[in-house]
C-alpha cells in the first residue's frame, strides 16, 4: 500500500488545500491519503484558532468528494509539539508494510533542513512537494530537491498546481467582516462556519 499523509492547521480548510490534494492524487499513484489537522504547539501563535473538532468537521466536508481520503485526529490527540517526524514514526509502525509519502508545499521544502530530524523524515517517507508559489520556479525547486537527495538520500517528488492567492488568515479576516468567501471555501464549509459562528467577533 502507498499511504500519503497531508497535515495542516486547516483554519479554515479552503479550496487551495483541496486543489493541492487533488493535484497529488492525479499525479502520484497512491492507495490512500490521511489528512491530519495539526495540534498547534504552545509556543506558536494561535490567534483565531478554532477547536480541533471544528477543523476536523470542516476537513470532512471539504474533502468528502475525493476518493481514497480519510481524516485523522491522531495529531490533535497528542501532547507537546506537532513534529512531523513523530507522526511519521507512528504511521510507519501502524502500517509497517506501506510506503509512506509526506505532502508539503514548496515553501516547506525550501526550509526543510530546519525541520526537527529532517534526515529521519527522508528515511521514513517520500516527500511530495506541491509547487504553488509564483516566486519559486519549478527549476529552483528541482535543484533544491536534487541537492537534498544527493546529500541525505530519500525521494522527493515535485508536482505543480495553480497558485491559490488567498491564505487562511485572510479568509478569517474576510469572515470577520462578513465578506463573501464562497469563491475560496467549499459551500458546505461556508455553511458550517455560519451555523457554528466560527471566526466571528
Amino acid at each position: 500500500m502507498k499511504t500519503a499523509l497531508y497535515g495542516g492547521t486547516f483554519n479554515p480548510v479552503h479550496k487551495g488545500h483541496f486543489n493541492c490534494l487533488k493535484t497529488v492524487l492525479d499525479s502520484v499513484d497512491l492507495d490512500r491519503v490521511i489528512v491530519l489537522p495539526d495540534r498547534i504547539p504552545p509556543h506558536k501563535a494561535s490567534d483565531g484558532l478554532v477547536s480541533g473538532k471544528d477543523r476536523m468537521n470542516m476537513c470532512r466536508l471539504a474533502f468528502e468528494g475525493l476518493d481514497k481520503v480519510s481524516i485523522s485526529d491522531w495529531e490533535l490527540k497528542q501532547k507537546g509539539k506537532s513534529y512531523s517526524v513523530i507522526t511519521l514514526r507512528h504511521f510507519h509502525t501502524k502500517y509497517p508494510g506501506d510506503k509512506l509519502f509526506f505532502i508539503m508545499g514548496s515553501d516547506m521544502l525550501l526550509s526543510f533542513e530546519q525541520w526537527f530530524e529532517y534526515k529521519e523524515i527522508l528515511k521514513l517517507a517520500s516527500l511530495v512537494c506541491v509547487s504553488r508559489e509564483n516566486a519559486v520556479t519549478e527549476n529552483d525547486l528541482k535543484a533544491h530537491a536534487q541537492r537534498l537527495m544527493k546529500e541525505n538520500g530519500g525521494e522527493i517528488i515535485i508536482v505543480n498546481t495553480k497558485p491559490f492567492e488567498v491564505s487562511s488568515t485572510q479568509i478569517r479576516d474576510m469572515i470577520k467582516k462578513s465578506a463573501d468567501t464562497s469563491c475560496y471555501l467549499d459551500k458546505n464549509v461556508v455553511k458550517y462556519i455560519e451555523e457554528n459562528e466560527l471566526y466571528m467577533d
